[in-house]
């Protein structure tokens, strides 16, 4: 018999991803020579401040906050370079700037805190590019809710689900709403995305630097563009993945513009030699793919309220995470296959689910892969010949996200 659920809860779909030295933490499950799961090692490190569990490196000093003062800045001046008394128009940009005020702003504190970390002069520069960081943030996850249809981010309506209440209340029907939400949701993500260029072509640099900005935001967002397309198709099961395929999703999707580009623009403002640049891009790769796996186990196993989003989303879509790649492969898949990947999947059953896969290995074998990651990033590091505020701010990242693990191990052990 087919399961019922409620229409709201329908809606929602899987987002992109929410929000290094000595020691690193070490808090996951092994999986045992008979494939179940072993308890956790001792955990390194404090647990993530924050309302929401997101795997992302702290601020750090004012680097966030200032990034922040830029964006509203820049989001005000736009608005108001259009005067115009078209329906929506003024709630459009409210929940752009709403969807610019969440969240940690790490991508944005990272360009400023590596420029800083190198020694660098153009620190205007370098928040300014941070604030464009953020406003390509915005623009991905506007256009993430459009592609899922989904309704809620952060733990509250999104910008679709705001405009589509705009349109009922100016008598519009819930298809005619619909559309408009939509359509909103398209205009938003291409006007955040055009601010973010503007900014960067805007940069106070010398044109070496200012042309290789350039081509960085242009390659970050086409990265992206592959990454959700694959992820999209894989969803949907028009793409048999893999591994290696997943992991290339994350690097595209998640890793570029979360870690590697924002290092980078902060290495190419204070002019740091190209060896420095390209042991950033190195471990840019690694703490992007590690902060994705995180926020694989976080998706499935942390709750609702503490993440902000579903936890039955990529459940019911049956998407081709590395936990559930995982699982495939394990005797728990024999438990869960008639479930996973329905859309009709029920909270109530998808706590069963949950429960099979958390008393499985294969989230033991998702932290192995996060472990692998940091340890290769911390590697790097250590190997490298970078300046040490440089090297101690990597280091706070790899911690960071290895702290985001344990409480995510937290959470899967409270599963079983």
């Amino acid at each position: 018999m087919e399961e019922r659920m409620d229409p709201h809860e329908q809606a929602r779909r899987p987002r992109r991803g929410s929000d290094a030295g000595p020691g690193l933490v070490d808090g996951a499950a092994r999986p045992d020579a008979a494939g179940t799961a072993v308890g956790p090692r001792a955990a390194v490190g404090p647990d993530p401040a924050g309302t929401a569990v997101g795997p992302g490196p702290g601020d750090g000093a004012d680097g966030a906050a200032t990034v922040e003062g830029v964006l509203l800045s820049v989001l005000a001046d736009a608005e108001a370079r259009v005067p115009t008394r078209v329906t929506g128009y003024a709630t459009l940009w409210d929940q752009l700037r709403v969807t610019v005020r969440g969240g940690k702003k790490f991508r944005g504190g990272l360009v400023v805190r590596t420029h800083d970390a190198l020694g660098g002069r153009r620190r205007d520069a370098a928040v300014t590019a941070g604030a464009a960081f953020e406003l390509l943030h915005a623009a991905f996850l506007v256009h993430d809710d459009l592609i899922d249809h989904d309704l809620v981010r952060r733990g509250v309506p999104n910008l679709p689900a705001v405009m589509a209440g705009v349109a009922v209340s100016a008598g519009a029907n819930d298809v005619r709403a619909e559309r408009f939400a939509e359509a909103s949701a398209v205009l938003a993500g291409d006007a955040a995305l055009s601010l973010a260029h503007g900014m960067f072509a805007t940069l106070d640099v010398p044109t070496d630097v200012h042309r290789a900005l350039q081509e960085l935001l242009r390659d970050t967002v086409l990265f992206s563009v592959a990454g959700e397309l694959g992820d999209v198709a894989s969803g949907l099961g028009l793409w048999s993945t893999s591994h290696e395929d997943a992991m290339t999703v994350a690097e595209s999707k998640t890793a570029m513009y979360s870690f590697r580009a924002p290092l980078r623009a902060g290495a190419l403002i204070a002019d740091a030699p190209d060896d420095v640049a390209a042991l950033l891009d190195r471990v840019g790769s690694d703490l992007g793919r590690a902060f994705q796996l995180v926020d694989d186990l976080l998706g499935v196993f942390a709750p609702e309220g503490v993440i902000g989003k579903s936890n039955v989303s990529d459940l019911r879509e049956g998407k081709a995470t590395s936990l559930l790649l995982h699982a495939r492969e394990l005797p728990v898949w024999d438990e869960v296959r008639d479930h996973v990947g329905r859309l009709d999947l029920l909270p109530a059953t998808a706590d069963v689910v949950r429960g099979h896969l958390a008393r499985s290995a294969a989230p033991a074998r998702v932290a192995d892969q996060v472990r692998d990651r940091l340890g290769e990033a911390a590697d790097v590091v250590r190997a490298g010949d970078v300046p040490a505020p440089l090297a101690a701010l990597l280091d706070e990242a790899v911690r960071t996200v290895g702290a985001s693990l344990d409480r995510a191990w937290r959470f899967v052990e409270s599963c079983r």
